[in-house]
């Protein structure tokens, strides 16, 4: 495959197949422009003679023998568009025909305008340094950080962003934030996050999580400038049945917990603006997670958090449900799914629009919570657990939960990097790490997101294959 960058630096002739909406984020956001583009091709005769860039889109049959390569500028066409290069001029893709068409994340974030809810968060704070490292001017919009220590500070995030503290109930405040900021894209992962405080404050939760989908939806239909939204909700979004079958996005919403039930709404919420308002402007979609774990994450009632703080103070772990089952991953593997999935939906938004899952692959990172306890404390080199003692009553907590994302694989190229027992070294390295050398967080959340990154190379994902455009 030739890449644009070598087309740029050698200037030999080429034809850009395509003059959609892919082809103009290549004009726009690689070196496209920088091309001897000799024209553009389109087969549909409504482009014909009109011009790109300067230069006249041709029919495909008006260009004779092309003197060099064509490069293939549609993300849904190039099986079709490589058939009709070799009927027509005799080429074959894989000796001179080179496609470009899919960028990967740096490529589709550097200087690119993004707005992120809830980057002070555990899970927002991971999504914004990545953005911040692709280069994309980011708009964090969030409440103080909900913890302390906080990964949010930790890292001193707010030094490299634009850092708004408001809330997302507050619609007036949400709206003139992202009219000022004008962003291409809009990750919502603000929330009220946590099962057990829902039951504690049901109507902040519900207010919050739906509400606040409402009021970012809202913002995002009076923003010209945004081109796609993803709203993060989660795996517990489903009607569960504890059937063990993995949930699939096709599958009812719903939720016997405060927390479950108001996700299942904010799906429902995301559904009822894409089909009514977004028609005409920006894609939607909507992506749902499993139990992420990963360094920075101090928040209550999570078994991570709560074995770190127990280990720093020499107590054994209390495990709540140790027999409960998720689907446990590293942070890095949803956000990837979303960055991706974002980054699709601003070359072709209405293609990549609904519900996606974003879980281990076929179960593989599906364990017990006793089992992700073990190999945590097995990481950390000390230590031990036990369930609490005492009968009392505990609210409901589903004890299964699985996700099918054979959907993100199939038709986006996403699929997890590290399994289970890989993303539980990773974060008990980082927490290690933090509490040796506080100053040193920002140092290891940069190494670790580079190793994944290279590790999705290897492993041939689409988004880490392309060239890098900041030089890492």
């Amino acid at each position: 495959m030739v890449k644009i960058s070598e087309l740029a630096e050698a200037q030999s002739p080429i034809y850009v197949w395509g003059t959609g909406t892919h082809a103009l984020h290549l004009l726009t956001s690689s070196r496209l422009a920088e091309c001897n583009i000799v024209g553009f091709i389109d087969s549909n005769p409504h482009y014909s003679g009109r011009q790109l860039a300067g230069r006249t889109v041709l029919d495909p049959r008006a260009v004779g023998k092309p003197g060099g390569p064509i490069l293939v500028a549609s993300a849904v066409s190039q099986t079709a568009i490589a058939d009709s290069a070799r009927r027509l001029f005799g080429l074959t893709c894989r000796s001179s025909c080179s496609m470009e068409s899919q960028m990967g994340l740096t490529e589709s974030y550097a200087d690119r305008r993004v707005f992120v809810t809830g980057h002070t968060g555990f899970k927002g704070a991971w999504l914004a340094e990545w953005l911040v490292t692709l280069g994309a001017e980011v708009t964090g919009y969030a409440l103080d950080p909900p913890t302390e220590p906080s990964l949010f500070a930790a890292i001193d995030l707010g030094s490299r962003l634009h850092h708004v503290v408001a809330d997302v109930r507050d619609r007036g405040r949400l709206v003139a934030e992202v009219q000022a900021a004008q962003p291409a894209v809009i990750f919502h992962l603000a929330a009220q996050p946590l099962v057990l405080r829902a039951y504690a404050e049901p109507h902040e939760t519900f207010e919050t999580n739906v509400m606040g989908t409402v009021n970012v939806l809202e913002a995002a239909r009076a923003c010209a400038s945004v081109q796609a939204v993803v709203v993060v909700t989660s795996d517990k979004c489903y009607q569960n049945h504890e059937d063990d079958r993995p949930f699939r996005e096709t599958d009812a919403m719903g939720g016997r917990d405060p927390y479950s039930a108001s996700k299942g709404c904010a799906e429902l919420v995301t559904a009822a603006y894409r089909e009514s308002f977004f028609a005409d402007g920006a894609a939607a979609a909507s992506a749902r997670a499993g139990n992420v774990i990963g360094g920075g994450d101090w928040a209550a009632d999570r078994i991570i958090p709560d074995s770190v703080r127990a280990l720093v103070a020499g107590k054994p772990i209390v495990v709540r449900n140790p027999d409960a089952v998720r689907p446990w991953q590293h942070v890095l593997e949803p956000l990837a799914g979303y960055l991706w999935l974002g980054a699709r939906m601003l070359g072709e938004g209405r293609r990549y629009e609904g519900a996606w899952n974003f879980g281990p692959t076929d179960q593989a990172g599906d364990h017990p919570v006793r089992w992700v306890v073990e190999r945590f404390l097995a990481e950390w080199g000390a230590g031990s657990w036990v369930t609490p003692s005492g009968s009392e009553p505990k609210p409901h907590e589903a004890h299964r939960l699985s996700l099918d994302s054979a959907k993100a694989r199939e038709q986006l190229g996403w699929a997890p990097v590290w399994d289970a027992q890989t993303a539980v070294r990773h974060t008990a390295s980082w927490y290690r790490e933090y509490y040796r050398a506080p100053a040193a967080a920002r140092n290891v959340v940069a190494d670790q997101i580079r190793a994944y990154e290279d590790d999705a190379r290897a492993a041939g994902l689409p988004w880490a294959a392309a060239e890098s455009g900041n030089g890492r």
